[in-house]
């Protein structure tokens, strides 16, 4: 009786659901709907970059202001990315948040997360000790994983011009990290006092965006579909389709997820290729340290101490950081063409070679009092270059992947893929921590470089190329 009970409200749940589902869907999107959409999706997309970004664009600054009254300044980097390390449990509980879209929607989750990086930031510049910057630490690391924005664009993009339209939308948001060395500059020019100020009108904008998400974006059409697909099987239907494990029946979920990526021989082995791939995260870590202590060295040569030299430094670091986003930009930019022109495959090589050479010209430079703007335009092609590859190998894994589980299997691919890079990370803060601040470069790229080779040849030879792929008769 109670299990007939349970049955019947859980059908008058999916009849509501339905209804809704089908208002939302015939309800007229407007003229020029699509551009808007873009343009909200656009600026989602540069506040979570800035929450991305900001981090690394800002790792000496607050370990001289944080850390270092704590540890001593020629440890605070070492001490700090070993502290930061608790901010991966915020990542391991985003993977258990972020299939829920897959059952609750899309939109919903591009509204907390976009009001959830803002309140982190927030919550970063209001700190004055080591603990409370570590939980505003955890909360950014949990909202900027969903990247729920990607999703929205790659459901709504046309396929024949899919690759093109994310990589222009990516390379404005990129672009807009330029906001990060205005902020430097305006506030810590000289004097590093007024950080909390470049944490915190970041923070202001991105609670103003998710308000705008909230008003003016809808559900995806995609996951619409999905749905209703699935509220209109019948119990028996459901049940045949659990039996005989079709993916299409699945509502999404990390144990689905990963059940789906293990039974697939695709997904098997793009996360291993992953796995390997994501070791050139490295690259993208610690690339203003690296670019500090460079310039840094001109005037340790001459007998300042480290901590004058480091302040000496400042004003070039900022310099270069004005480049950055350009560098990136223009490497994430090309990766769509490449990616629509010759595939997801090739687009991944080709960035990853750019960005071992990139970073390798980046450090060089900034060691040899090269330009500033030459040294920034080069870190970011490096780092710009390696997500433009990354993303390359998250289309192929979405265009290999049924509506219905996609943010799922998104969420379980860099989860599984990260254990292994968790090992590697380990290995270079025990070495970053033996060595001191000053080598992080050097070990980046030791790192870094066979983790891409491996990744690399395990998706020429065993990955398929998606290019052109119909993504919503993916699993059919």
């Amino acid at each position: 009786m109670e299990a007939t009970q349970k049955t019947a409200r859980r059908k008058m749940r999916e009849v509501r659901e339905i209804e809704r589902l089908e208002k939302e869907r015939s309800r007229p999107k407007g003229h020029g709907y699509a551009y808007y959409l873009l343009l909200i999706l656009c600026v989602v997309y540069i506040t979570d970059e800035i929450a991305t970004a900001i981090g690394g664009q800002m790792q000496s600054v607050i370990a001289q202001a944080i850390f270092a009254p704590v540890f001593g300044a020629e440890m605070a980097v070492a001490r700090m990315s070993a502290l930061t390390m608790i901010s991966l449990l915020g990542a391991g509980l985003a993977f258990l948040y972020k299939p829920l879209s897959d059952r609750f929607g899309r939109k919903f989750f591009l509204v907390t997360n976009t009001f959830g990086m803002g309140l982190s930031l927030l919550l970063i510049s209001l700190s004055t000790n080591i603990p409370v910057y570590l939980l505003g630490g955890f909360f950014t690391t949990f909202f900027v994983q969903h990247d729920m924005q990607v999703v929205y664009i790659i459901e709504t993009a046309p396929a024949k011009h899919r690759g093109k339209v994310y990589s222009m939308i990516k390379a404005v948001a990129t672009m807009g990290i330029m906001l990060i060395p205005v902020l430097r500059n305006i506030f810590i020019s000289t004097d590093i006092s007024g950080w909390r100020m470049v944490y915190m009108i970041p923070a202001i904008v991105g609670m103003i965006v998710s308000g705008l998400a909230l008003m003016f974006a809808r559900e995806t059409d995609a996951f619409i579909m999905a749905r209703l697909a699935y509220l209109r099987m019948s119990d028996e239907e459901r049940a045949a389709a659990k039996k005989g494990k079709s993916e299409r029946a699945s509502q999404g979920g990390l144990i689905s997820g990963i059940k789906f990526c293990f039974r697939h021989k695709q997904l098997r082995w793009i996360l291993l290729s992953g796995a390997f791939v994501m070791w050139g995260m490295m690259l993208t870590s610690y690339y203003e340290t690296t670019m500090t202590y460079g310039y840094a060295s001109k005037f340790l040569s001459q007998g300042m101490a480290l901590e004058e030299a480091k302040q000496r430094a400042l004003p070039f670091v900022t310099s270069a950081l004005f480049l950055f986003p350009v560098g990136s930009a223009l490497l994430q930019f090309v990766q769509g063409f490449i990616s629509d022109k010759w595939g997801r495959k090739a687009a991944a090589v080709i960035l990853s070679a750019s960005a071992l050479c990139s970073f390798l010209l980046f450090f060089f430079g900034a060691n040899n009092n090269w330009a500033p703007y030459l040294v920034g335009f080069l870190s970011g092609a490096a780092v710009g270059s390696f997500w433009g590859a990354m993303d390359a190998c998250s289309v192929i894994t979405t265009e290999s992947t049924p509506t219905n589980l996609r943010t799922s299997v998104l969420t379980v691919t860099p989860m599984i893929s990260g254990v292994l890079y968790g090992f590697v990370m380990n290995l270079a803060l025990i070495l970053i921590n033996a060595y001191g601040d000053a080598y992080v470069g050097i070990i980046s790229v030791a790192i870094a470089a066979p983790g891409l080779f491996i990744g690399l040849m395990i998706l020429i030879f065993k990955v398929k190329e998606t290019r052109g792929t119909d993504i919503n008769t993916v699993g059919e």
